[in-house]
């Protein structure tokens, strides 16, 4: 049993309902992936692509690159091989992030060109802690204006981020670091199930994946599959369909990472990449062969 989608006078901050789209319903349409990206990610929004270690939303992110989005802010606590080609590809203007690479591999190499020569366009950074970057996610999804929380002290980073600001605690005295809340205009993720209402349920290893749902104006949920009835599972992330814009079934969307319980990491492909990305006319023939070329779900 899931919770009802919240009255008219229970809006979230901002007058908006969670999962809210003008152009589609306030519970989550099922579309198919290349119709809900044509519909929820446009040129110039700032976009969240979440997941960690697993439920890498690979196949959302190489139908941005399909569609040709530009100048895309792209934020991702651990931008790795999807960022590397969203980045490569054209689409991205700036990344808000807290670690960036191949995991397990070394360098981002297209991350890297665009940072160090501006191809194939200079890459604009902003880059947080992990702890930094969670609570601006958080903020956003509890409609607070900013978060709050013992870090940056002692490092570069609140030098070289404009988004992060010195506060004292009322109560105590405490210096504190503060960053302003994070509300892409979309977040995508990737989960195991959705039922035929449109509530999805992702378990393993999660990240921020909730809260930068939650934060976020419109959010697209790519799955592994459609289920009647979702059962509970430890540890478990529900998020009701009514928090949700869209939902589309595409197995094996997390490729190469893995959705635990459905597939496997594919370790081979993140040490192939590191050759296939050194080079940039390498890069886009494999690009184009293998992304561009494909058929979209």
């Amino acid at each position: 049993m899931f919770p009802e989608a919240p009255a008219d006078d229970q809006a979230s901050p901002g007058g908006r309902r969670p999962g809210s789209c003008a152009i589609l319903l306030d519970v989550a349409e099922r579309m198919s992936l290349s119709d809900a990206v044509a519909a929820l990610i446009h040129d110039g929004d700032c976009v969240a692509m979440e997941g960690f270690t697993h439920l890498i939303p690979h196949a959302a992110g190489h139908e941005v690159i399909r569609q040709g989005r530009r100048g895309l802010t792209f934020a991702r606590l651990t931008p790795d091989v999807i960022a590397d080609q969203l980045i490569g590809m054209g689409c991205v203007r700036k990344l808000i992030f807290s670690w960036a690479g191949n995991p397990g591999v070394g360098s981002l190499h297209r991350f890297r060109d665009a940072v160090e020569q501006g191809w194939p366009a200079p890459l604009e950074i902003e880059e947080h802690s992990h702890a930094g970057l969670t609570a601006r996610f958080v903020a956003g999804a509890a409609g607070l204006p900013f978060g709050v929380l013992r870090g940056y002290a002692g490092t570069g980073l609140a030098e070289a981020t404009a988004n992060v600001r010195w506060v004292e605690c009322p109560f105590t005295g405490e210096r504190l670091a503060a960053v302003p809340a994070l509300r892409p205009d979309v977040t995508v993720i990737h989960a195991q199930q959705a039922d035929r209402s449109g509530n999805v349920l992702l378990w393993g290893i999660t990240g921020v994946q909730k809260e930068a749902v939650l934060a976020a104006r419109r959010s697209l949920v790519t799955v592994e599959e459609v289920v009647d009835a979702l059962a509970p599972r430890p540890g478990g992330v529900v998020l009701p369909s009514w928090v949700l814009t869209a939902v589309a079934c595409v197995p094996g969307g997390a490729h190469p990472s893995y959705a635990a319980g459905y597939s496997t990491r594919d370790n081979a492909f993140y040490q192939a990449w590191d050759g296939i990305s050194r080079d940039r006319d390498h890069f886009r023939r494999w690009m184009d062969d293998h992304v561009i070329a494909a058929v979209s779900a």
